[in-house]
């Protein structure tokens, strides 16, 4: 496919297709387990795709591949224009809260292009996630495009414009299982390192329970929090997580209790130190998934990282000290 051009002013207008070929699900695979992070981006401008005219719609994405390629894949047959943003590489939703997918840099982005010598109509297509970036009022008052918020889903794109409209269904934010587990593997790909380096730390000096007491708690905050995160009590993530890790420390607290040839403040003791170390990690791993969902604010996400930072850190320090002392006593007792 060759490169059009604007009818007015001779810019380029690279081409894309529907097709998803395998360089792309091998470039979405490594996305989702965060390889090379920052890297999966695409080139910020106009593209067409098909054999678009001057009346056919322009959709609005963001420069992350996922992204892209979802909003395109699913306009397979359509004869259109695609404006990609500058998102620095994040998806719609995110760039959203971030104002990378906002108001400036769409106004920015027509006027880059010039997308109104490209196209007769004023009207421009974008995503309803990306609608708490975009001030439609601004857009409109600075460029003279008229911001139509599409469905949540690019895979309903084709009925949306049939209907020339989204239904209440297409409008409505789900997110179910598949949805959330997508997102473990990049979560368990940043904490990988350093809960391998704590766990063989902790298996040396605290011997093989500890250890596996620390590859639970990363695997119950990075698989198990997303999977059950509908299901858990409290609204705020945090106390989610600590009602997660209370219920996996379980079984290692009381191992710890049954601990034989021990006296009986220290069986105590050790029996709280995964009560007091384990929900604090999953709450603390929990807290990462609050701009993946969309059961949180960035209000209500500033409010519960300062209301409860603090407690998980104290319970942790805690928790730190007692394992500590149990530690140096059962030194001195072998001494």
């Amino acid at each position: 496919m060759e490169s059009s051009c604007c009818c007015s002013c001779s810019v380029p207008i690279p081409p894309v297709t529907s097709e998803i070929t395998t360089a792309n699900r091998i470039d979405h695979l490594l996305a989702r387990w965060g390889y090379n992070r920052s890297g999966h981006r695409v080139t910020p401008g106009l593209y067409h795709l098909g054999n678009p005219t001057a009346d056919s719609p322009v959709f609005a994405s963001a420069n992350y591949t996922l992204s892209f390629d979802a909003l395109r894949s699913n306009l397979k047959g359509l004869d259109a224009y695609i404006l990609v943003l500058d998102t620095k590489g994040i998806n719609v939703w995110c760039a959203a809260g971030k104002g990378t997918f906002g108001t400036e840099e769409l106004v920015r982005r027509i006027e880059l292009t010039g997308l109104g010598q490209v196209v007769s109509h004023r009207t421009i297509i974008v995503p309803e996630l990306g609608a708490p970036g975009i001030a439609a009022h601004e857009v409109k008052r600075r460029s003279g495009f008229l911001v139509q918020y599409g469905p949540v889903r690019a895979a309903d794109l084709p009925e949306y414009l049939k209907m020339g409209k989204s239904t209440p269904e297409m409008r409505m934010v789900t997110f179910p299982m598949k949805d959330r587990l997508v997102l473990a593997p990049m979560e368990l790909v940043h904490i990988a390192l350093p809960a391998v380096i704590v766990t063989i730390i902790l298996w040396f000096l605290a011997g093989y329970i500890a250890a596996l007491a620390a590859i639970t708690a990363v695997l119950a905050g990075t698989v198990l929090f997303p999977l059950l995160l509908p299901f858990l009590p409290t609204r705020d993530f945090s106390t989610k997580g600590l009602i997660l890790g209370g219920i996996v420390a379980i079984p290692f607290s009381i191992t710890y209790a049954g601990t034989s040839g021990l006296p009986e403040w220290a069986l105590y003791a050790g029996a709280t130190v995964p009560l007091l170390i384990m929900p604090p990690v999953v709450g603390y791993l929990g807290l990462n998934f609050t701009g993946s969902t969309p059961f949180t604010s960035r209000t209500g996400v500033k409010k519960e990282i300062f209301q409860y930072i603090p407690i998980l850190a104290t319970m942790t320090a805690c928790g730190i000290i007692i394992g500590i002392a149990l530690g140096i006593s059962r030194l001195m007792e072998v001494v």
